[in-house]
């Protein structure tokens, strides 16, 4: 089928056009820079302007009967008042218009609109989470379930929708690895704070496994965890992801240096969710790096 994508410049999107181009379907790409958001994607992929403050018009989507809906700004960033409006705006606002661009169009019969973990609020503890889990209450938890109530609204007008809850995405190319990589690889890497907080992990190819799971089964609607089956504490993390470099993993980093550098986001680093993805395990999906040595082993080697 034919799938219009916001976000394929993204740290999931060009992987996923791959995977999706693999299995037979076309890819249509929606972007503020359409030339750019093109360049390095396989031949073949059409684009057309998308901007989250501006209307789009039904004809952009290219008479799409998919849509994959990952654009957002970063959320990875002192929170100034600036930079919450465009974390919420970028997600709130553009799902918005995404959906009115979908109802003209008539032809979109499948949405799956990204959201995060971030719903159930920055600490929860070791309290097991599941789809059906109350949400939070901080920021991230409130911008989460407006951008979720948005894209539900395509279900309204009998678009089967799918939200993932996207948890902390793996890969070196990255997020939170990424970040984390050159002092481990110095050998000064450490736990985060206490370390005893949750952190409810994904191998970025389970990410992309799960959304094309998303797109592709039909009985799944709502809400579905993307994390891994076996979340682990940020001090586990950090021992684990030693041994995988064999580096030492022993210097800590305190809670009121992160709150001094990070501002609020340290709420996000310091607090944890210990999300289940019950879901797509029930729906049958095999995940590819169902424990942490072994995804990182598979990242690292």
């Amino acid at each position: 089928m034919k799938v219009a994508m916001t976000g394929a410049s993204g740290f999931l999107g060009p992987a996923l056009v791959q995977r999706l181009l693999e299995r037979g379907h076309e890819v249509h790409v929606l972007a503020r820079n359409v030339e750019r958001a093109l360049k390095g994607l396989p031949p073949g992929v059409t684009g057309s302007f998308f901007d989250a403050a501006t209307p789009l018009s039904p004809d952009a989507l290219g008479g799409a009967e998919a849509v994959v809906h990952l654009a957002g700004e970063p959320v990875a960033q002192r929170w100034t008042e600036r930079a919450r409006q465009r974390i919420r705006d970028s997600r709130v606002v553009g799902t918005r218009l995404l959906v009115e661009a979908m109802r003209a169009a008539g032809t979109v019969k499948h949405f799956v609109s990204a959201s995060a973990i971030g719903i159930y609020g920055s600490d929860r503890g070791a309290e097991p989470l599941t789809e059906n889990s109350s949400p939070g209450e901080d920021f991230l938890a409130q911008v989460c379930r407006a951008w979720e109530a948005e894209a539900l609204e395509a279900a309204a007008e009998g678009i089967r929708t799918v939200v993932p809850r996207i948890g902390v995405v793996l890969h070196p190319e990255g997020g939170a690895l990424k970040q984390m990589l050159p002092a481990f690889r110095w050998g000064v890497g450490g736990r985060m704070g206490s370390g005893k907080q949750y952190m409810s992990w994904v191998h970025r190819d389970d990410t992309v496994g799960l959304l094309l799971f998303a797109l592709e089964r039909p009985e799944l609607r709502g809400p579905i965890n993307v994390t891994a089956p076996e979340p682990v504490t940020n001090a586990d993390f950090s021992r684990a992801l030693g041994a995988a470099l064999k580096r030492p993993a022993v210097l800590p980093v305190p809670s009121l240096a992160l709150k001094a550098v990070l501002g609020e986001m340290s709420e996000v680093v310091l607090g944890g969710q210990r999300v289940l993805p019950r879901q797509a395990q029930e729906a049958g999906y095999h995940f590819q790096y169902p424990e942490l040595p072994g995804a990182l082993r598979a990242l690292l080697e």
